[in-house]
């Protein structure tokens, strides 16, 4: 058996995963995790299996249903200890251009890993117009990068609110419920 990691992306209808899911059954894989999402009407996603590499080759298959596959064979992931802090990260604030990659300058320049990373737009019912929320788990390096990206993140502005805490290693957890 071996580690694929495959990436999907398709119009949107019922029945994707369950095709995906019957692809990597019938060569006698398991599901591993996954994380998938409808985007603007299509299927996004990515799924870790452990199955033959011939899984490979069924992926042409699934393209003719519309979906676009990319498989990956990587190494077994082996268990290793994370070193720093995890943290638990949210932004909300007024839609605008720029907001990912002014957030994730801040996190990289002061070595911050994001683990996951999910975000979207909401109607703000009290101002008429877009809110922006992110919600991130992240592990820094150091507390001096802990304390860089506090005071990194409050130069963003007055119009976003951000929270940013230690949290429990909630690794494989979704980052909406930490």
């Amino acid at each position: 058996m071996a580690s694929l990691i495959l990436t999907v992306v398709g119009p949107d209808r019922p029945g994707l995963v369950n095709m995906l899911s019957h692809a990597v059954a019938a060569r006698g894989g398991s599901w591993l995790e996954s994380r998938m999402a409808r985007l603007a009407g299509q299927f996004a996603g990515i799924v870790r299996v452990e199955a033959p590499e011939s899984l490979l080759d069924d992926l042409p298959a699934l393209e003719r249903e519309g979906l676009r596959i990319a498989g990956q064979l990587v190494g077994a992931e082996a268990p290793t200890v994370r070193s720093g802090e995890a943290l638990a990260l949210e932004v909300v604030g007024n839609d605008r251009p720029g907001i990912v990659r002014d957030v994730t300058a801040i996190l990289a320049g002061s070595g911050v890993n994001i683990e996951e990373l999910a975000t979207h737009v909401e109607d703000a019912s009290f101002s008429g117009g877009t809110l922006f929320r992110a919600v991130a788990r992240l592990r820094a390096p150091t507390a001096a990068s802990i304390d860089a990206v506090r005071t990194g993140l409050e130069t963003l502005g007055n119009d976003l609110m951000v929270d940013i805490r230690p949290a429990a290693d909630t690794t494989g957890t979704d980052p909406q419920t930490g």
